[in-house]
């Protein structure tokens, strides 16, 4: 396999030269970083539910930005829902939407299609109707066995309305022999494998519960009225004052009801693994996951990269936005070099990609990312970014900053090289789409036009974020970076071996050995 196979094919694109700015387009469906992930929410026993819902999605609209969907139930146990594709703000721009959603319970999400077509059809809250009453599904993350499983089922006369593997636990709860609703949810969640969070809604309960590893973060909080929320993150429940009671734990599933809230784990085989990315790129700076700020875990990571990895000749800082503002400024603390906005994001140019022409297109996205002549002209620059997955867009912004009139472009790196393939629930399931998997750091350093490249060690990342935990690598996922999956990967397997023995034959990767 030659290296023009292994790494993503370039796309040609246009600089534009106004005033201090260079700029140049970098889309949502060819961006470096394909990390979105869903987002969740539910609300208990709030007047304004579905209101509730929408603000939390708000908060959450980083997670996944290819549609969104509310479901509420009211005091007759009747659940309603819209769903639809676009940003939370434009699905529900008009109050009438609103209108139907009656109800002190609701159910919200916001996806992004790591699994199954991109279609209104795999929109959540998925909304299932049943003889002894209703009940709303959403997830988040990824099944290893998701295939296994529908196959199974599919035999057994499950019938599935959409391609997502979201579904699969409805019809495992409904295939369950257990006698309780509550059973019959625990029984399930033991049969599914891979990355996920739940939240179920029926008009007696609002259910959520983690995976064995933890790999998805979800919060509990209370709300000043005494309703409760659960969601993705703890952003959602600050957007709507909540206080934050707890994290749910690795297999565990939550409870709360007229009775209050209800934890147990359902199964004993436990050991945490949060996903990495959650602290590096997924989450939202202002989130704390099991009470470490993401912000200050990106700036600590950044801190250590300037130890591990300093740029003696450099005159500035500049981090890529948003995400590696934060390791920017650790890096430019330890450092003592100037931290200086020199790429700027325009936050406001909107889904540039599905306008009707090519013209049109190429005049709406130009504007999405710039850099700041006036800063970087005539400076030997050190770039902060988060990570390199397929390495187009490192490449482009190093030709940006170029553009503008930076000397020296010196590429640093807040977590360690991507490697190997992630399978519960990131958009990276193909070995051959990632540059670290084929290729040295000097390689890669050439291929993207940087001055010089570093990245942060796998043991600079688990002491920058800080976790405390007896789990392996402090409780974090780390198999990103070293293969060291925390489960099998069943559906996924075979395909992944096979791309392990392709790349040894090409002479790089892992030892099959």
């Amino acid at each position: 396999m030659g290296r023009s196979d292994r790494v993503s094919a370039q796309r040609k694109r246009e600089f534009i030269v106004e005033g201090d700015y260079v700029s140049t387009f970098i889309d949502q469906k060819t961006y470096d970083l394909p990390y979105e992930e869903c987002g969740l929410i539910g609300i208990w026993n709030n007047k304004q539910a579905a209101r509730c819902a929408f603000y939390g999605l708000m908060a959450l609209q980083h997670r996944g930005q290819e549609g969104a969907g509310i479901t509420t139930i009211d005091e007759t146990g009747r659940m309603s829902d819209y769903r639809g594709l676009g940003l939370v703000s434009e699905i529900f721009k008009e109050d009438h939407r609103f209108e139907g959603l009656k109800g002190r319970f609701a159910l919200g999400h916001v996806r992004y299609s790591t699994s199954g077509e991109s279609s209104l059809d795999n929109i959540q809250p998925f909304l299932f109707h049943f003889n002894e009453g209703d009940v709303a599904l959403a997830h988040n993350g990824n099944l290893v066995n998701g295939q296994i499983l529908k196959k199974r089922l599919e035999k057994e006369g499950a019938i599935f309305r959409s391609t997502s593997d979201s579904e699969v636990l409805m019809h495992l709860i409904r295939h369950s022999p257990k006698t309780t609703f509550l059973d019959r949810v625990k029984d399930a969640l033991c049969q599914v494998k891979g990355g996920f969070t739940y939240l179920v809604l029926t008009e007696k309960a609002l259910i959520g519960a983690c995976d064995p590893n933890g790999f998805r973060p979800l919060v509990v909080g209370r709300m000043a009225d005494g309703s409760y929320v659960m969601a993705s993150e703890s952003c959602a429940l600050n957007q709507l004052g909540a206080e934050v009671l707890f994290d749910v734990e690795a297999g565990e599933i939550v409870t709360i009801s007229r009775e209050g809230i209800h934890r147990e784990y359902y199964t004993s085989n436990r050991q945490q693994a949060i996903c990495s990315m959650e602290y590096i790129y997924f989450a939202r700076p202002d989130s704390n996951i099991h009470d470490v700020n993401v912000h200050m875990a990106r700036k600590n990571c950044g801190r250590i990269l300037a130890k591990e990895a300093p740029s003696l000749s450099a005159d500035i800082v500049v981090g890529v936005p948003n995400s590696s503002l934060s390791a920017a400024m650790g890096y430019a603390e330890v450092s003592g070099l100037p931290n200086e906005m020199g790429l700027v994001k325009n936050q406001y140019v909107g889904r540039t990609f599905i306008q009707p022409t090519q013209e049109e297109r190429e005049l709406g996205v130009r504007m999405k990312l710039s850099a700041v002549s006036k800063l970087v002209s005539g400076k030997r620059v050190v770039m902060i970014d988060d990570s390199i997955v397929r390495g187009t867009t490192s490449k482009r912004i190093v030709q940006l900053l170029r553009e503008a009139g930076a000397l020296e472009v010196h590429v640093r790196i807040a977590s360690p090289p991507l490697k190997f393939p992630c399978f519960y629930g990131i958009d990276i399931s193909n070995t051959h789409e990632l540059i670290a998997a084929g290729h040295s750091v000097e390689e890669i350093r050439d291929l993207i036009g940087a001055d010089s490249l570093a990245f942060l060690s796998q043991e600079g990342l688990i002491e920058g974020i800080g976790l405390k935990s007896s789990s392996p690598y402090n409780g974090l996922c780390m198999a990103y970076f070293n293969g060291d999956y925390p489960t099998a990967l069943y559906d996924y397997e075979e395909e992944y071996l096979q791309s392990l023995k392709e790349l040894e034959e090409a002479g790089h990767g892992k030892s099959l050995s």
